[in-house]
């Protein structure tokens, strides 16, 4: 396993192993993960360990055109059960995220300095939020990562306080980045919600492609 010093550069990502975990350390500076990014790398971990990055091999990825979208969710859409912005509250949306409990899992993955590192990368642009209300309340949202020359949007997180908020969110950002030219958004790793959305796995290489490199 590589472990990185803070100024070091990535190994090569044939070095990951088996789980998609590359290296072990550095640190979360804006140079860094602009760089990690662009290169199909990512970070993640809890407070309890150290700084982890991955670049799994399969990877999980939405192509816009393959979205599905159920009846009831249609349904939703046409009644316009919520109202959705962008990037008008990003540090309230990644809160949220890490705030949120999640079935399986103890504890936040989104630290403090992931938080403040991501609100940096807002304000250049390149981390973006999406924020779903219902009544003046924030009820649901998601964050990630737009790599708009390479049109690729990489999701980082979710939340929801209300039901189907999140997906709502989802579903009209991902009709947004359709309309924008997206090719496809990266989902990082499978869960079954995403693959009920129309996500799939591909090989790390076919992923790195659309980034314009290769491993």
């Amino acid at each position: 396993m590589h472990y990185l010093e803070p100024n070091e550069k990535f190994p090569p990502i044939t070095e990951a192993d088996e789980q998609g975990l590359l290296a072990i350390g550095g640190d979360l500076s804006i140079s860094r993960l602009i760089y990690a990014y662009n290169h199909g790398i990512f970070p993640w971990y809890d407070a309890s360990q150290p700084l982890l990055w991955w670049s799994p091999d399969p990877r999980m990825v939405l192509f816009p055109e393959k979205l599905k979208v159920s009846k009831s969710m249609k349904q939703l859409l046409r009644k316009k059960k919520f109202t959705v912005s962008f990037n008008t509250h990003f540090n309230a949306v990644i809160e949220a995220c890490a705030q949120i409990r999640r079935d399986g899992q103890h504890g936040t993955w989104i630290t403090r300095e992931m938080i403040a590192s991501y609100n940096s990368l807002h304000k250049l642009n390149i981390a973006q939020s999406v924020e779903v209300w219902e009544n003046g309340d924030l009820v649901g949202g998601l964050y990630g990562i737009y790599l708009k020359d390479k049109n690729v949007f990489c999701g980082e997180s979710m939340f929801t306080r209300v039901s189907n908020a999140s997906k709502y969110g989802f579903i009209t950002l991902v009709n947004k980045l359709k309309e924008e030219g997206i090719k496809l958004i990266d989902c990082q790793v499978y869960t079954r919600h995403l693959e009920s959305l129309g996500a799939e796995e591909i090989p790390r290489d076919e992923f790195l492609s659309y980034l314009g490199f290769s491993s």
